[in-house]
This record gives structure tokens, sequence and C-alpha cells, in this order.
């Protein structure tokens, strides 16, 4: 099983690529020096342990995708958002992964 399948399901391409273009909130949780080291073109770094006090920035978005360096980090800020009421997010995995789909 591919990776993109694992996290995203056999249509993660279409739905990534749709989503962005749609606008997506592209959210880098990594460290701020991670951050800085490279990043997708068009993200925000709002770290994992920032996002508790940053949850006004994530209001209105239409979807919110997440990534970090190995996928785990940007699990918990998934889990978090829709724990505070955020239906939108999605797990994008690595950074890797989503700047595949940002032109």
């Amino acid at each position: 099983m591919g990776i993109l399948t694992w996290l995203f399901g056999s249509s993660a391409k279409q739905d990534l690529t749709g989503i962005i273009n749609d606008g997506a909130y592209l959210v880098d949780v990594r460290s701020p020096r991670e951050f800085s080291q490279n990043h997708v073109k068009g993200s925000v770094n709002i770290p994992l342990d920032s996002i508790p006090s940053q949850l006004a920035k994530f209001k209105n978005k239409k979807h919110i995708i997440v990534f970090c360096r190995s996928g785990n980090r940007s699990s918990q800020a998934k889990s978090f958002l829709e724990q505070n009421g955020f239906a939108n997010v999605v797990n994008g995995g690595t950074v890797e992964i989503v700047n595949q789909f940002v032109s």
C-alpha cells in the first residue's frame, strides 16, 4: 500500500489537489526552525504546541490541511482541531507530500 493511499485513500491526489486549489489553509505544525529550513509555498507555521492559543486563525477556513515532518504531529493537530469543532481538517502527512500538490 502506498503512503498516499494509506493517508488519504485511493483518490488522494485528486482530493488534495482539489482542496488546495479551493484555497485550503496550509498549516505546517513543525517548529519555527524546521519551517525556516524548508516549507510549502503559501503555508503558515503554527507549531503543534501553539495551536491551542491560535484557534482564532483557523476560524472561517473552508479547508485546513495540517502537515509536519513525519505525519505524527499533524495527526495530533488534526485530532485537536476536530475536538475543538473544526470538521474541515485534513492530515496532509509530510511537507514533501503536500509540496507535491502545490504549484
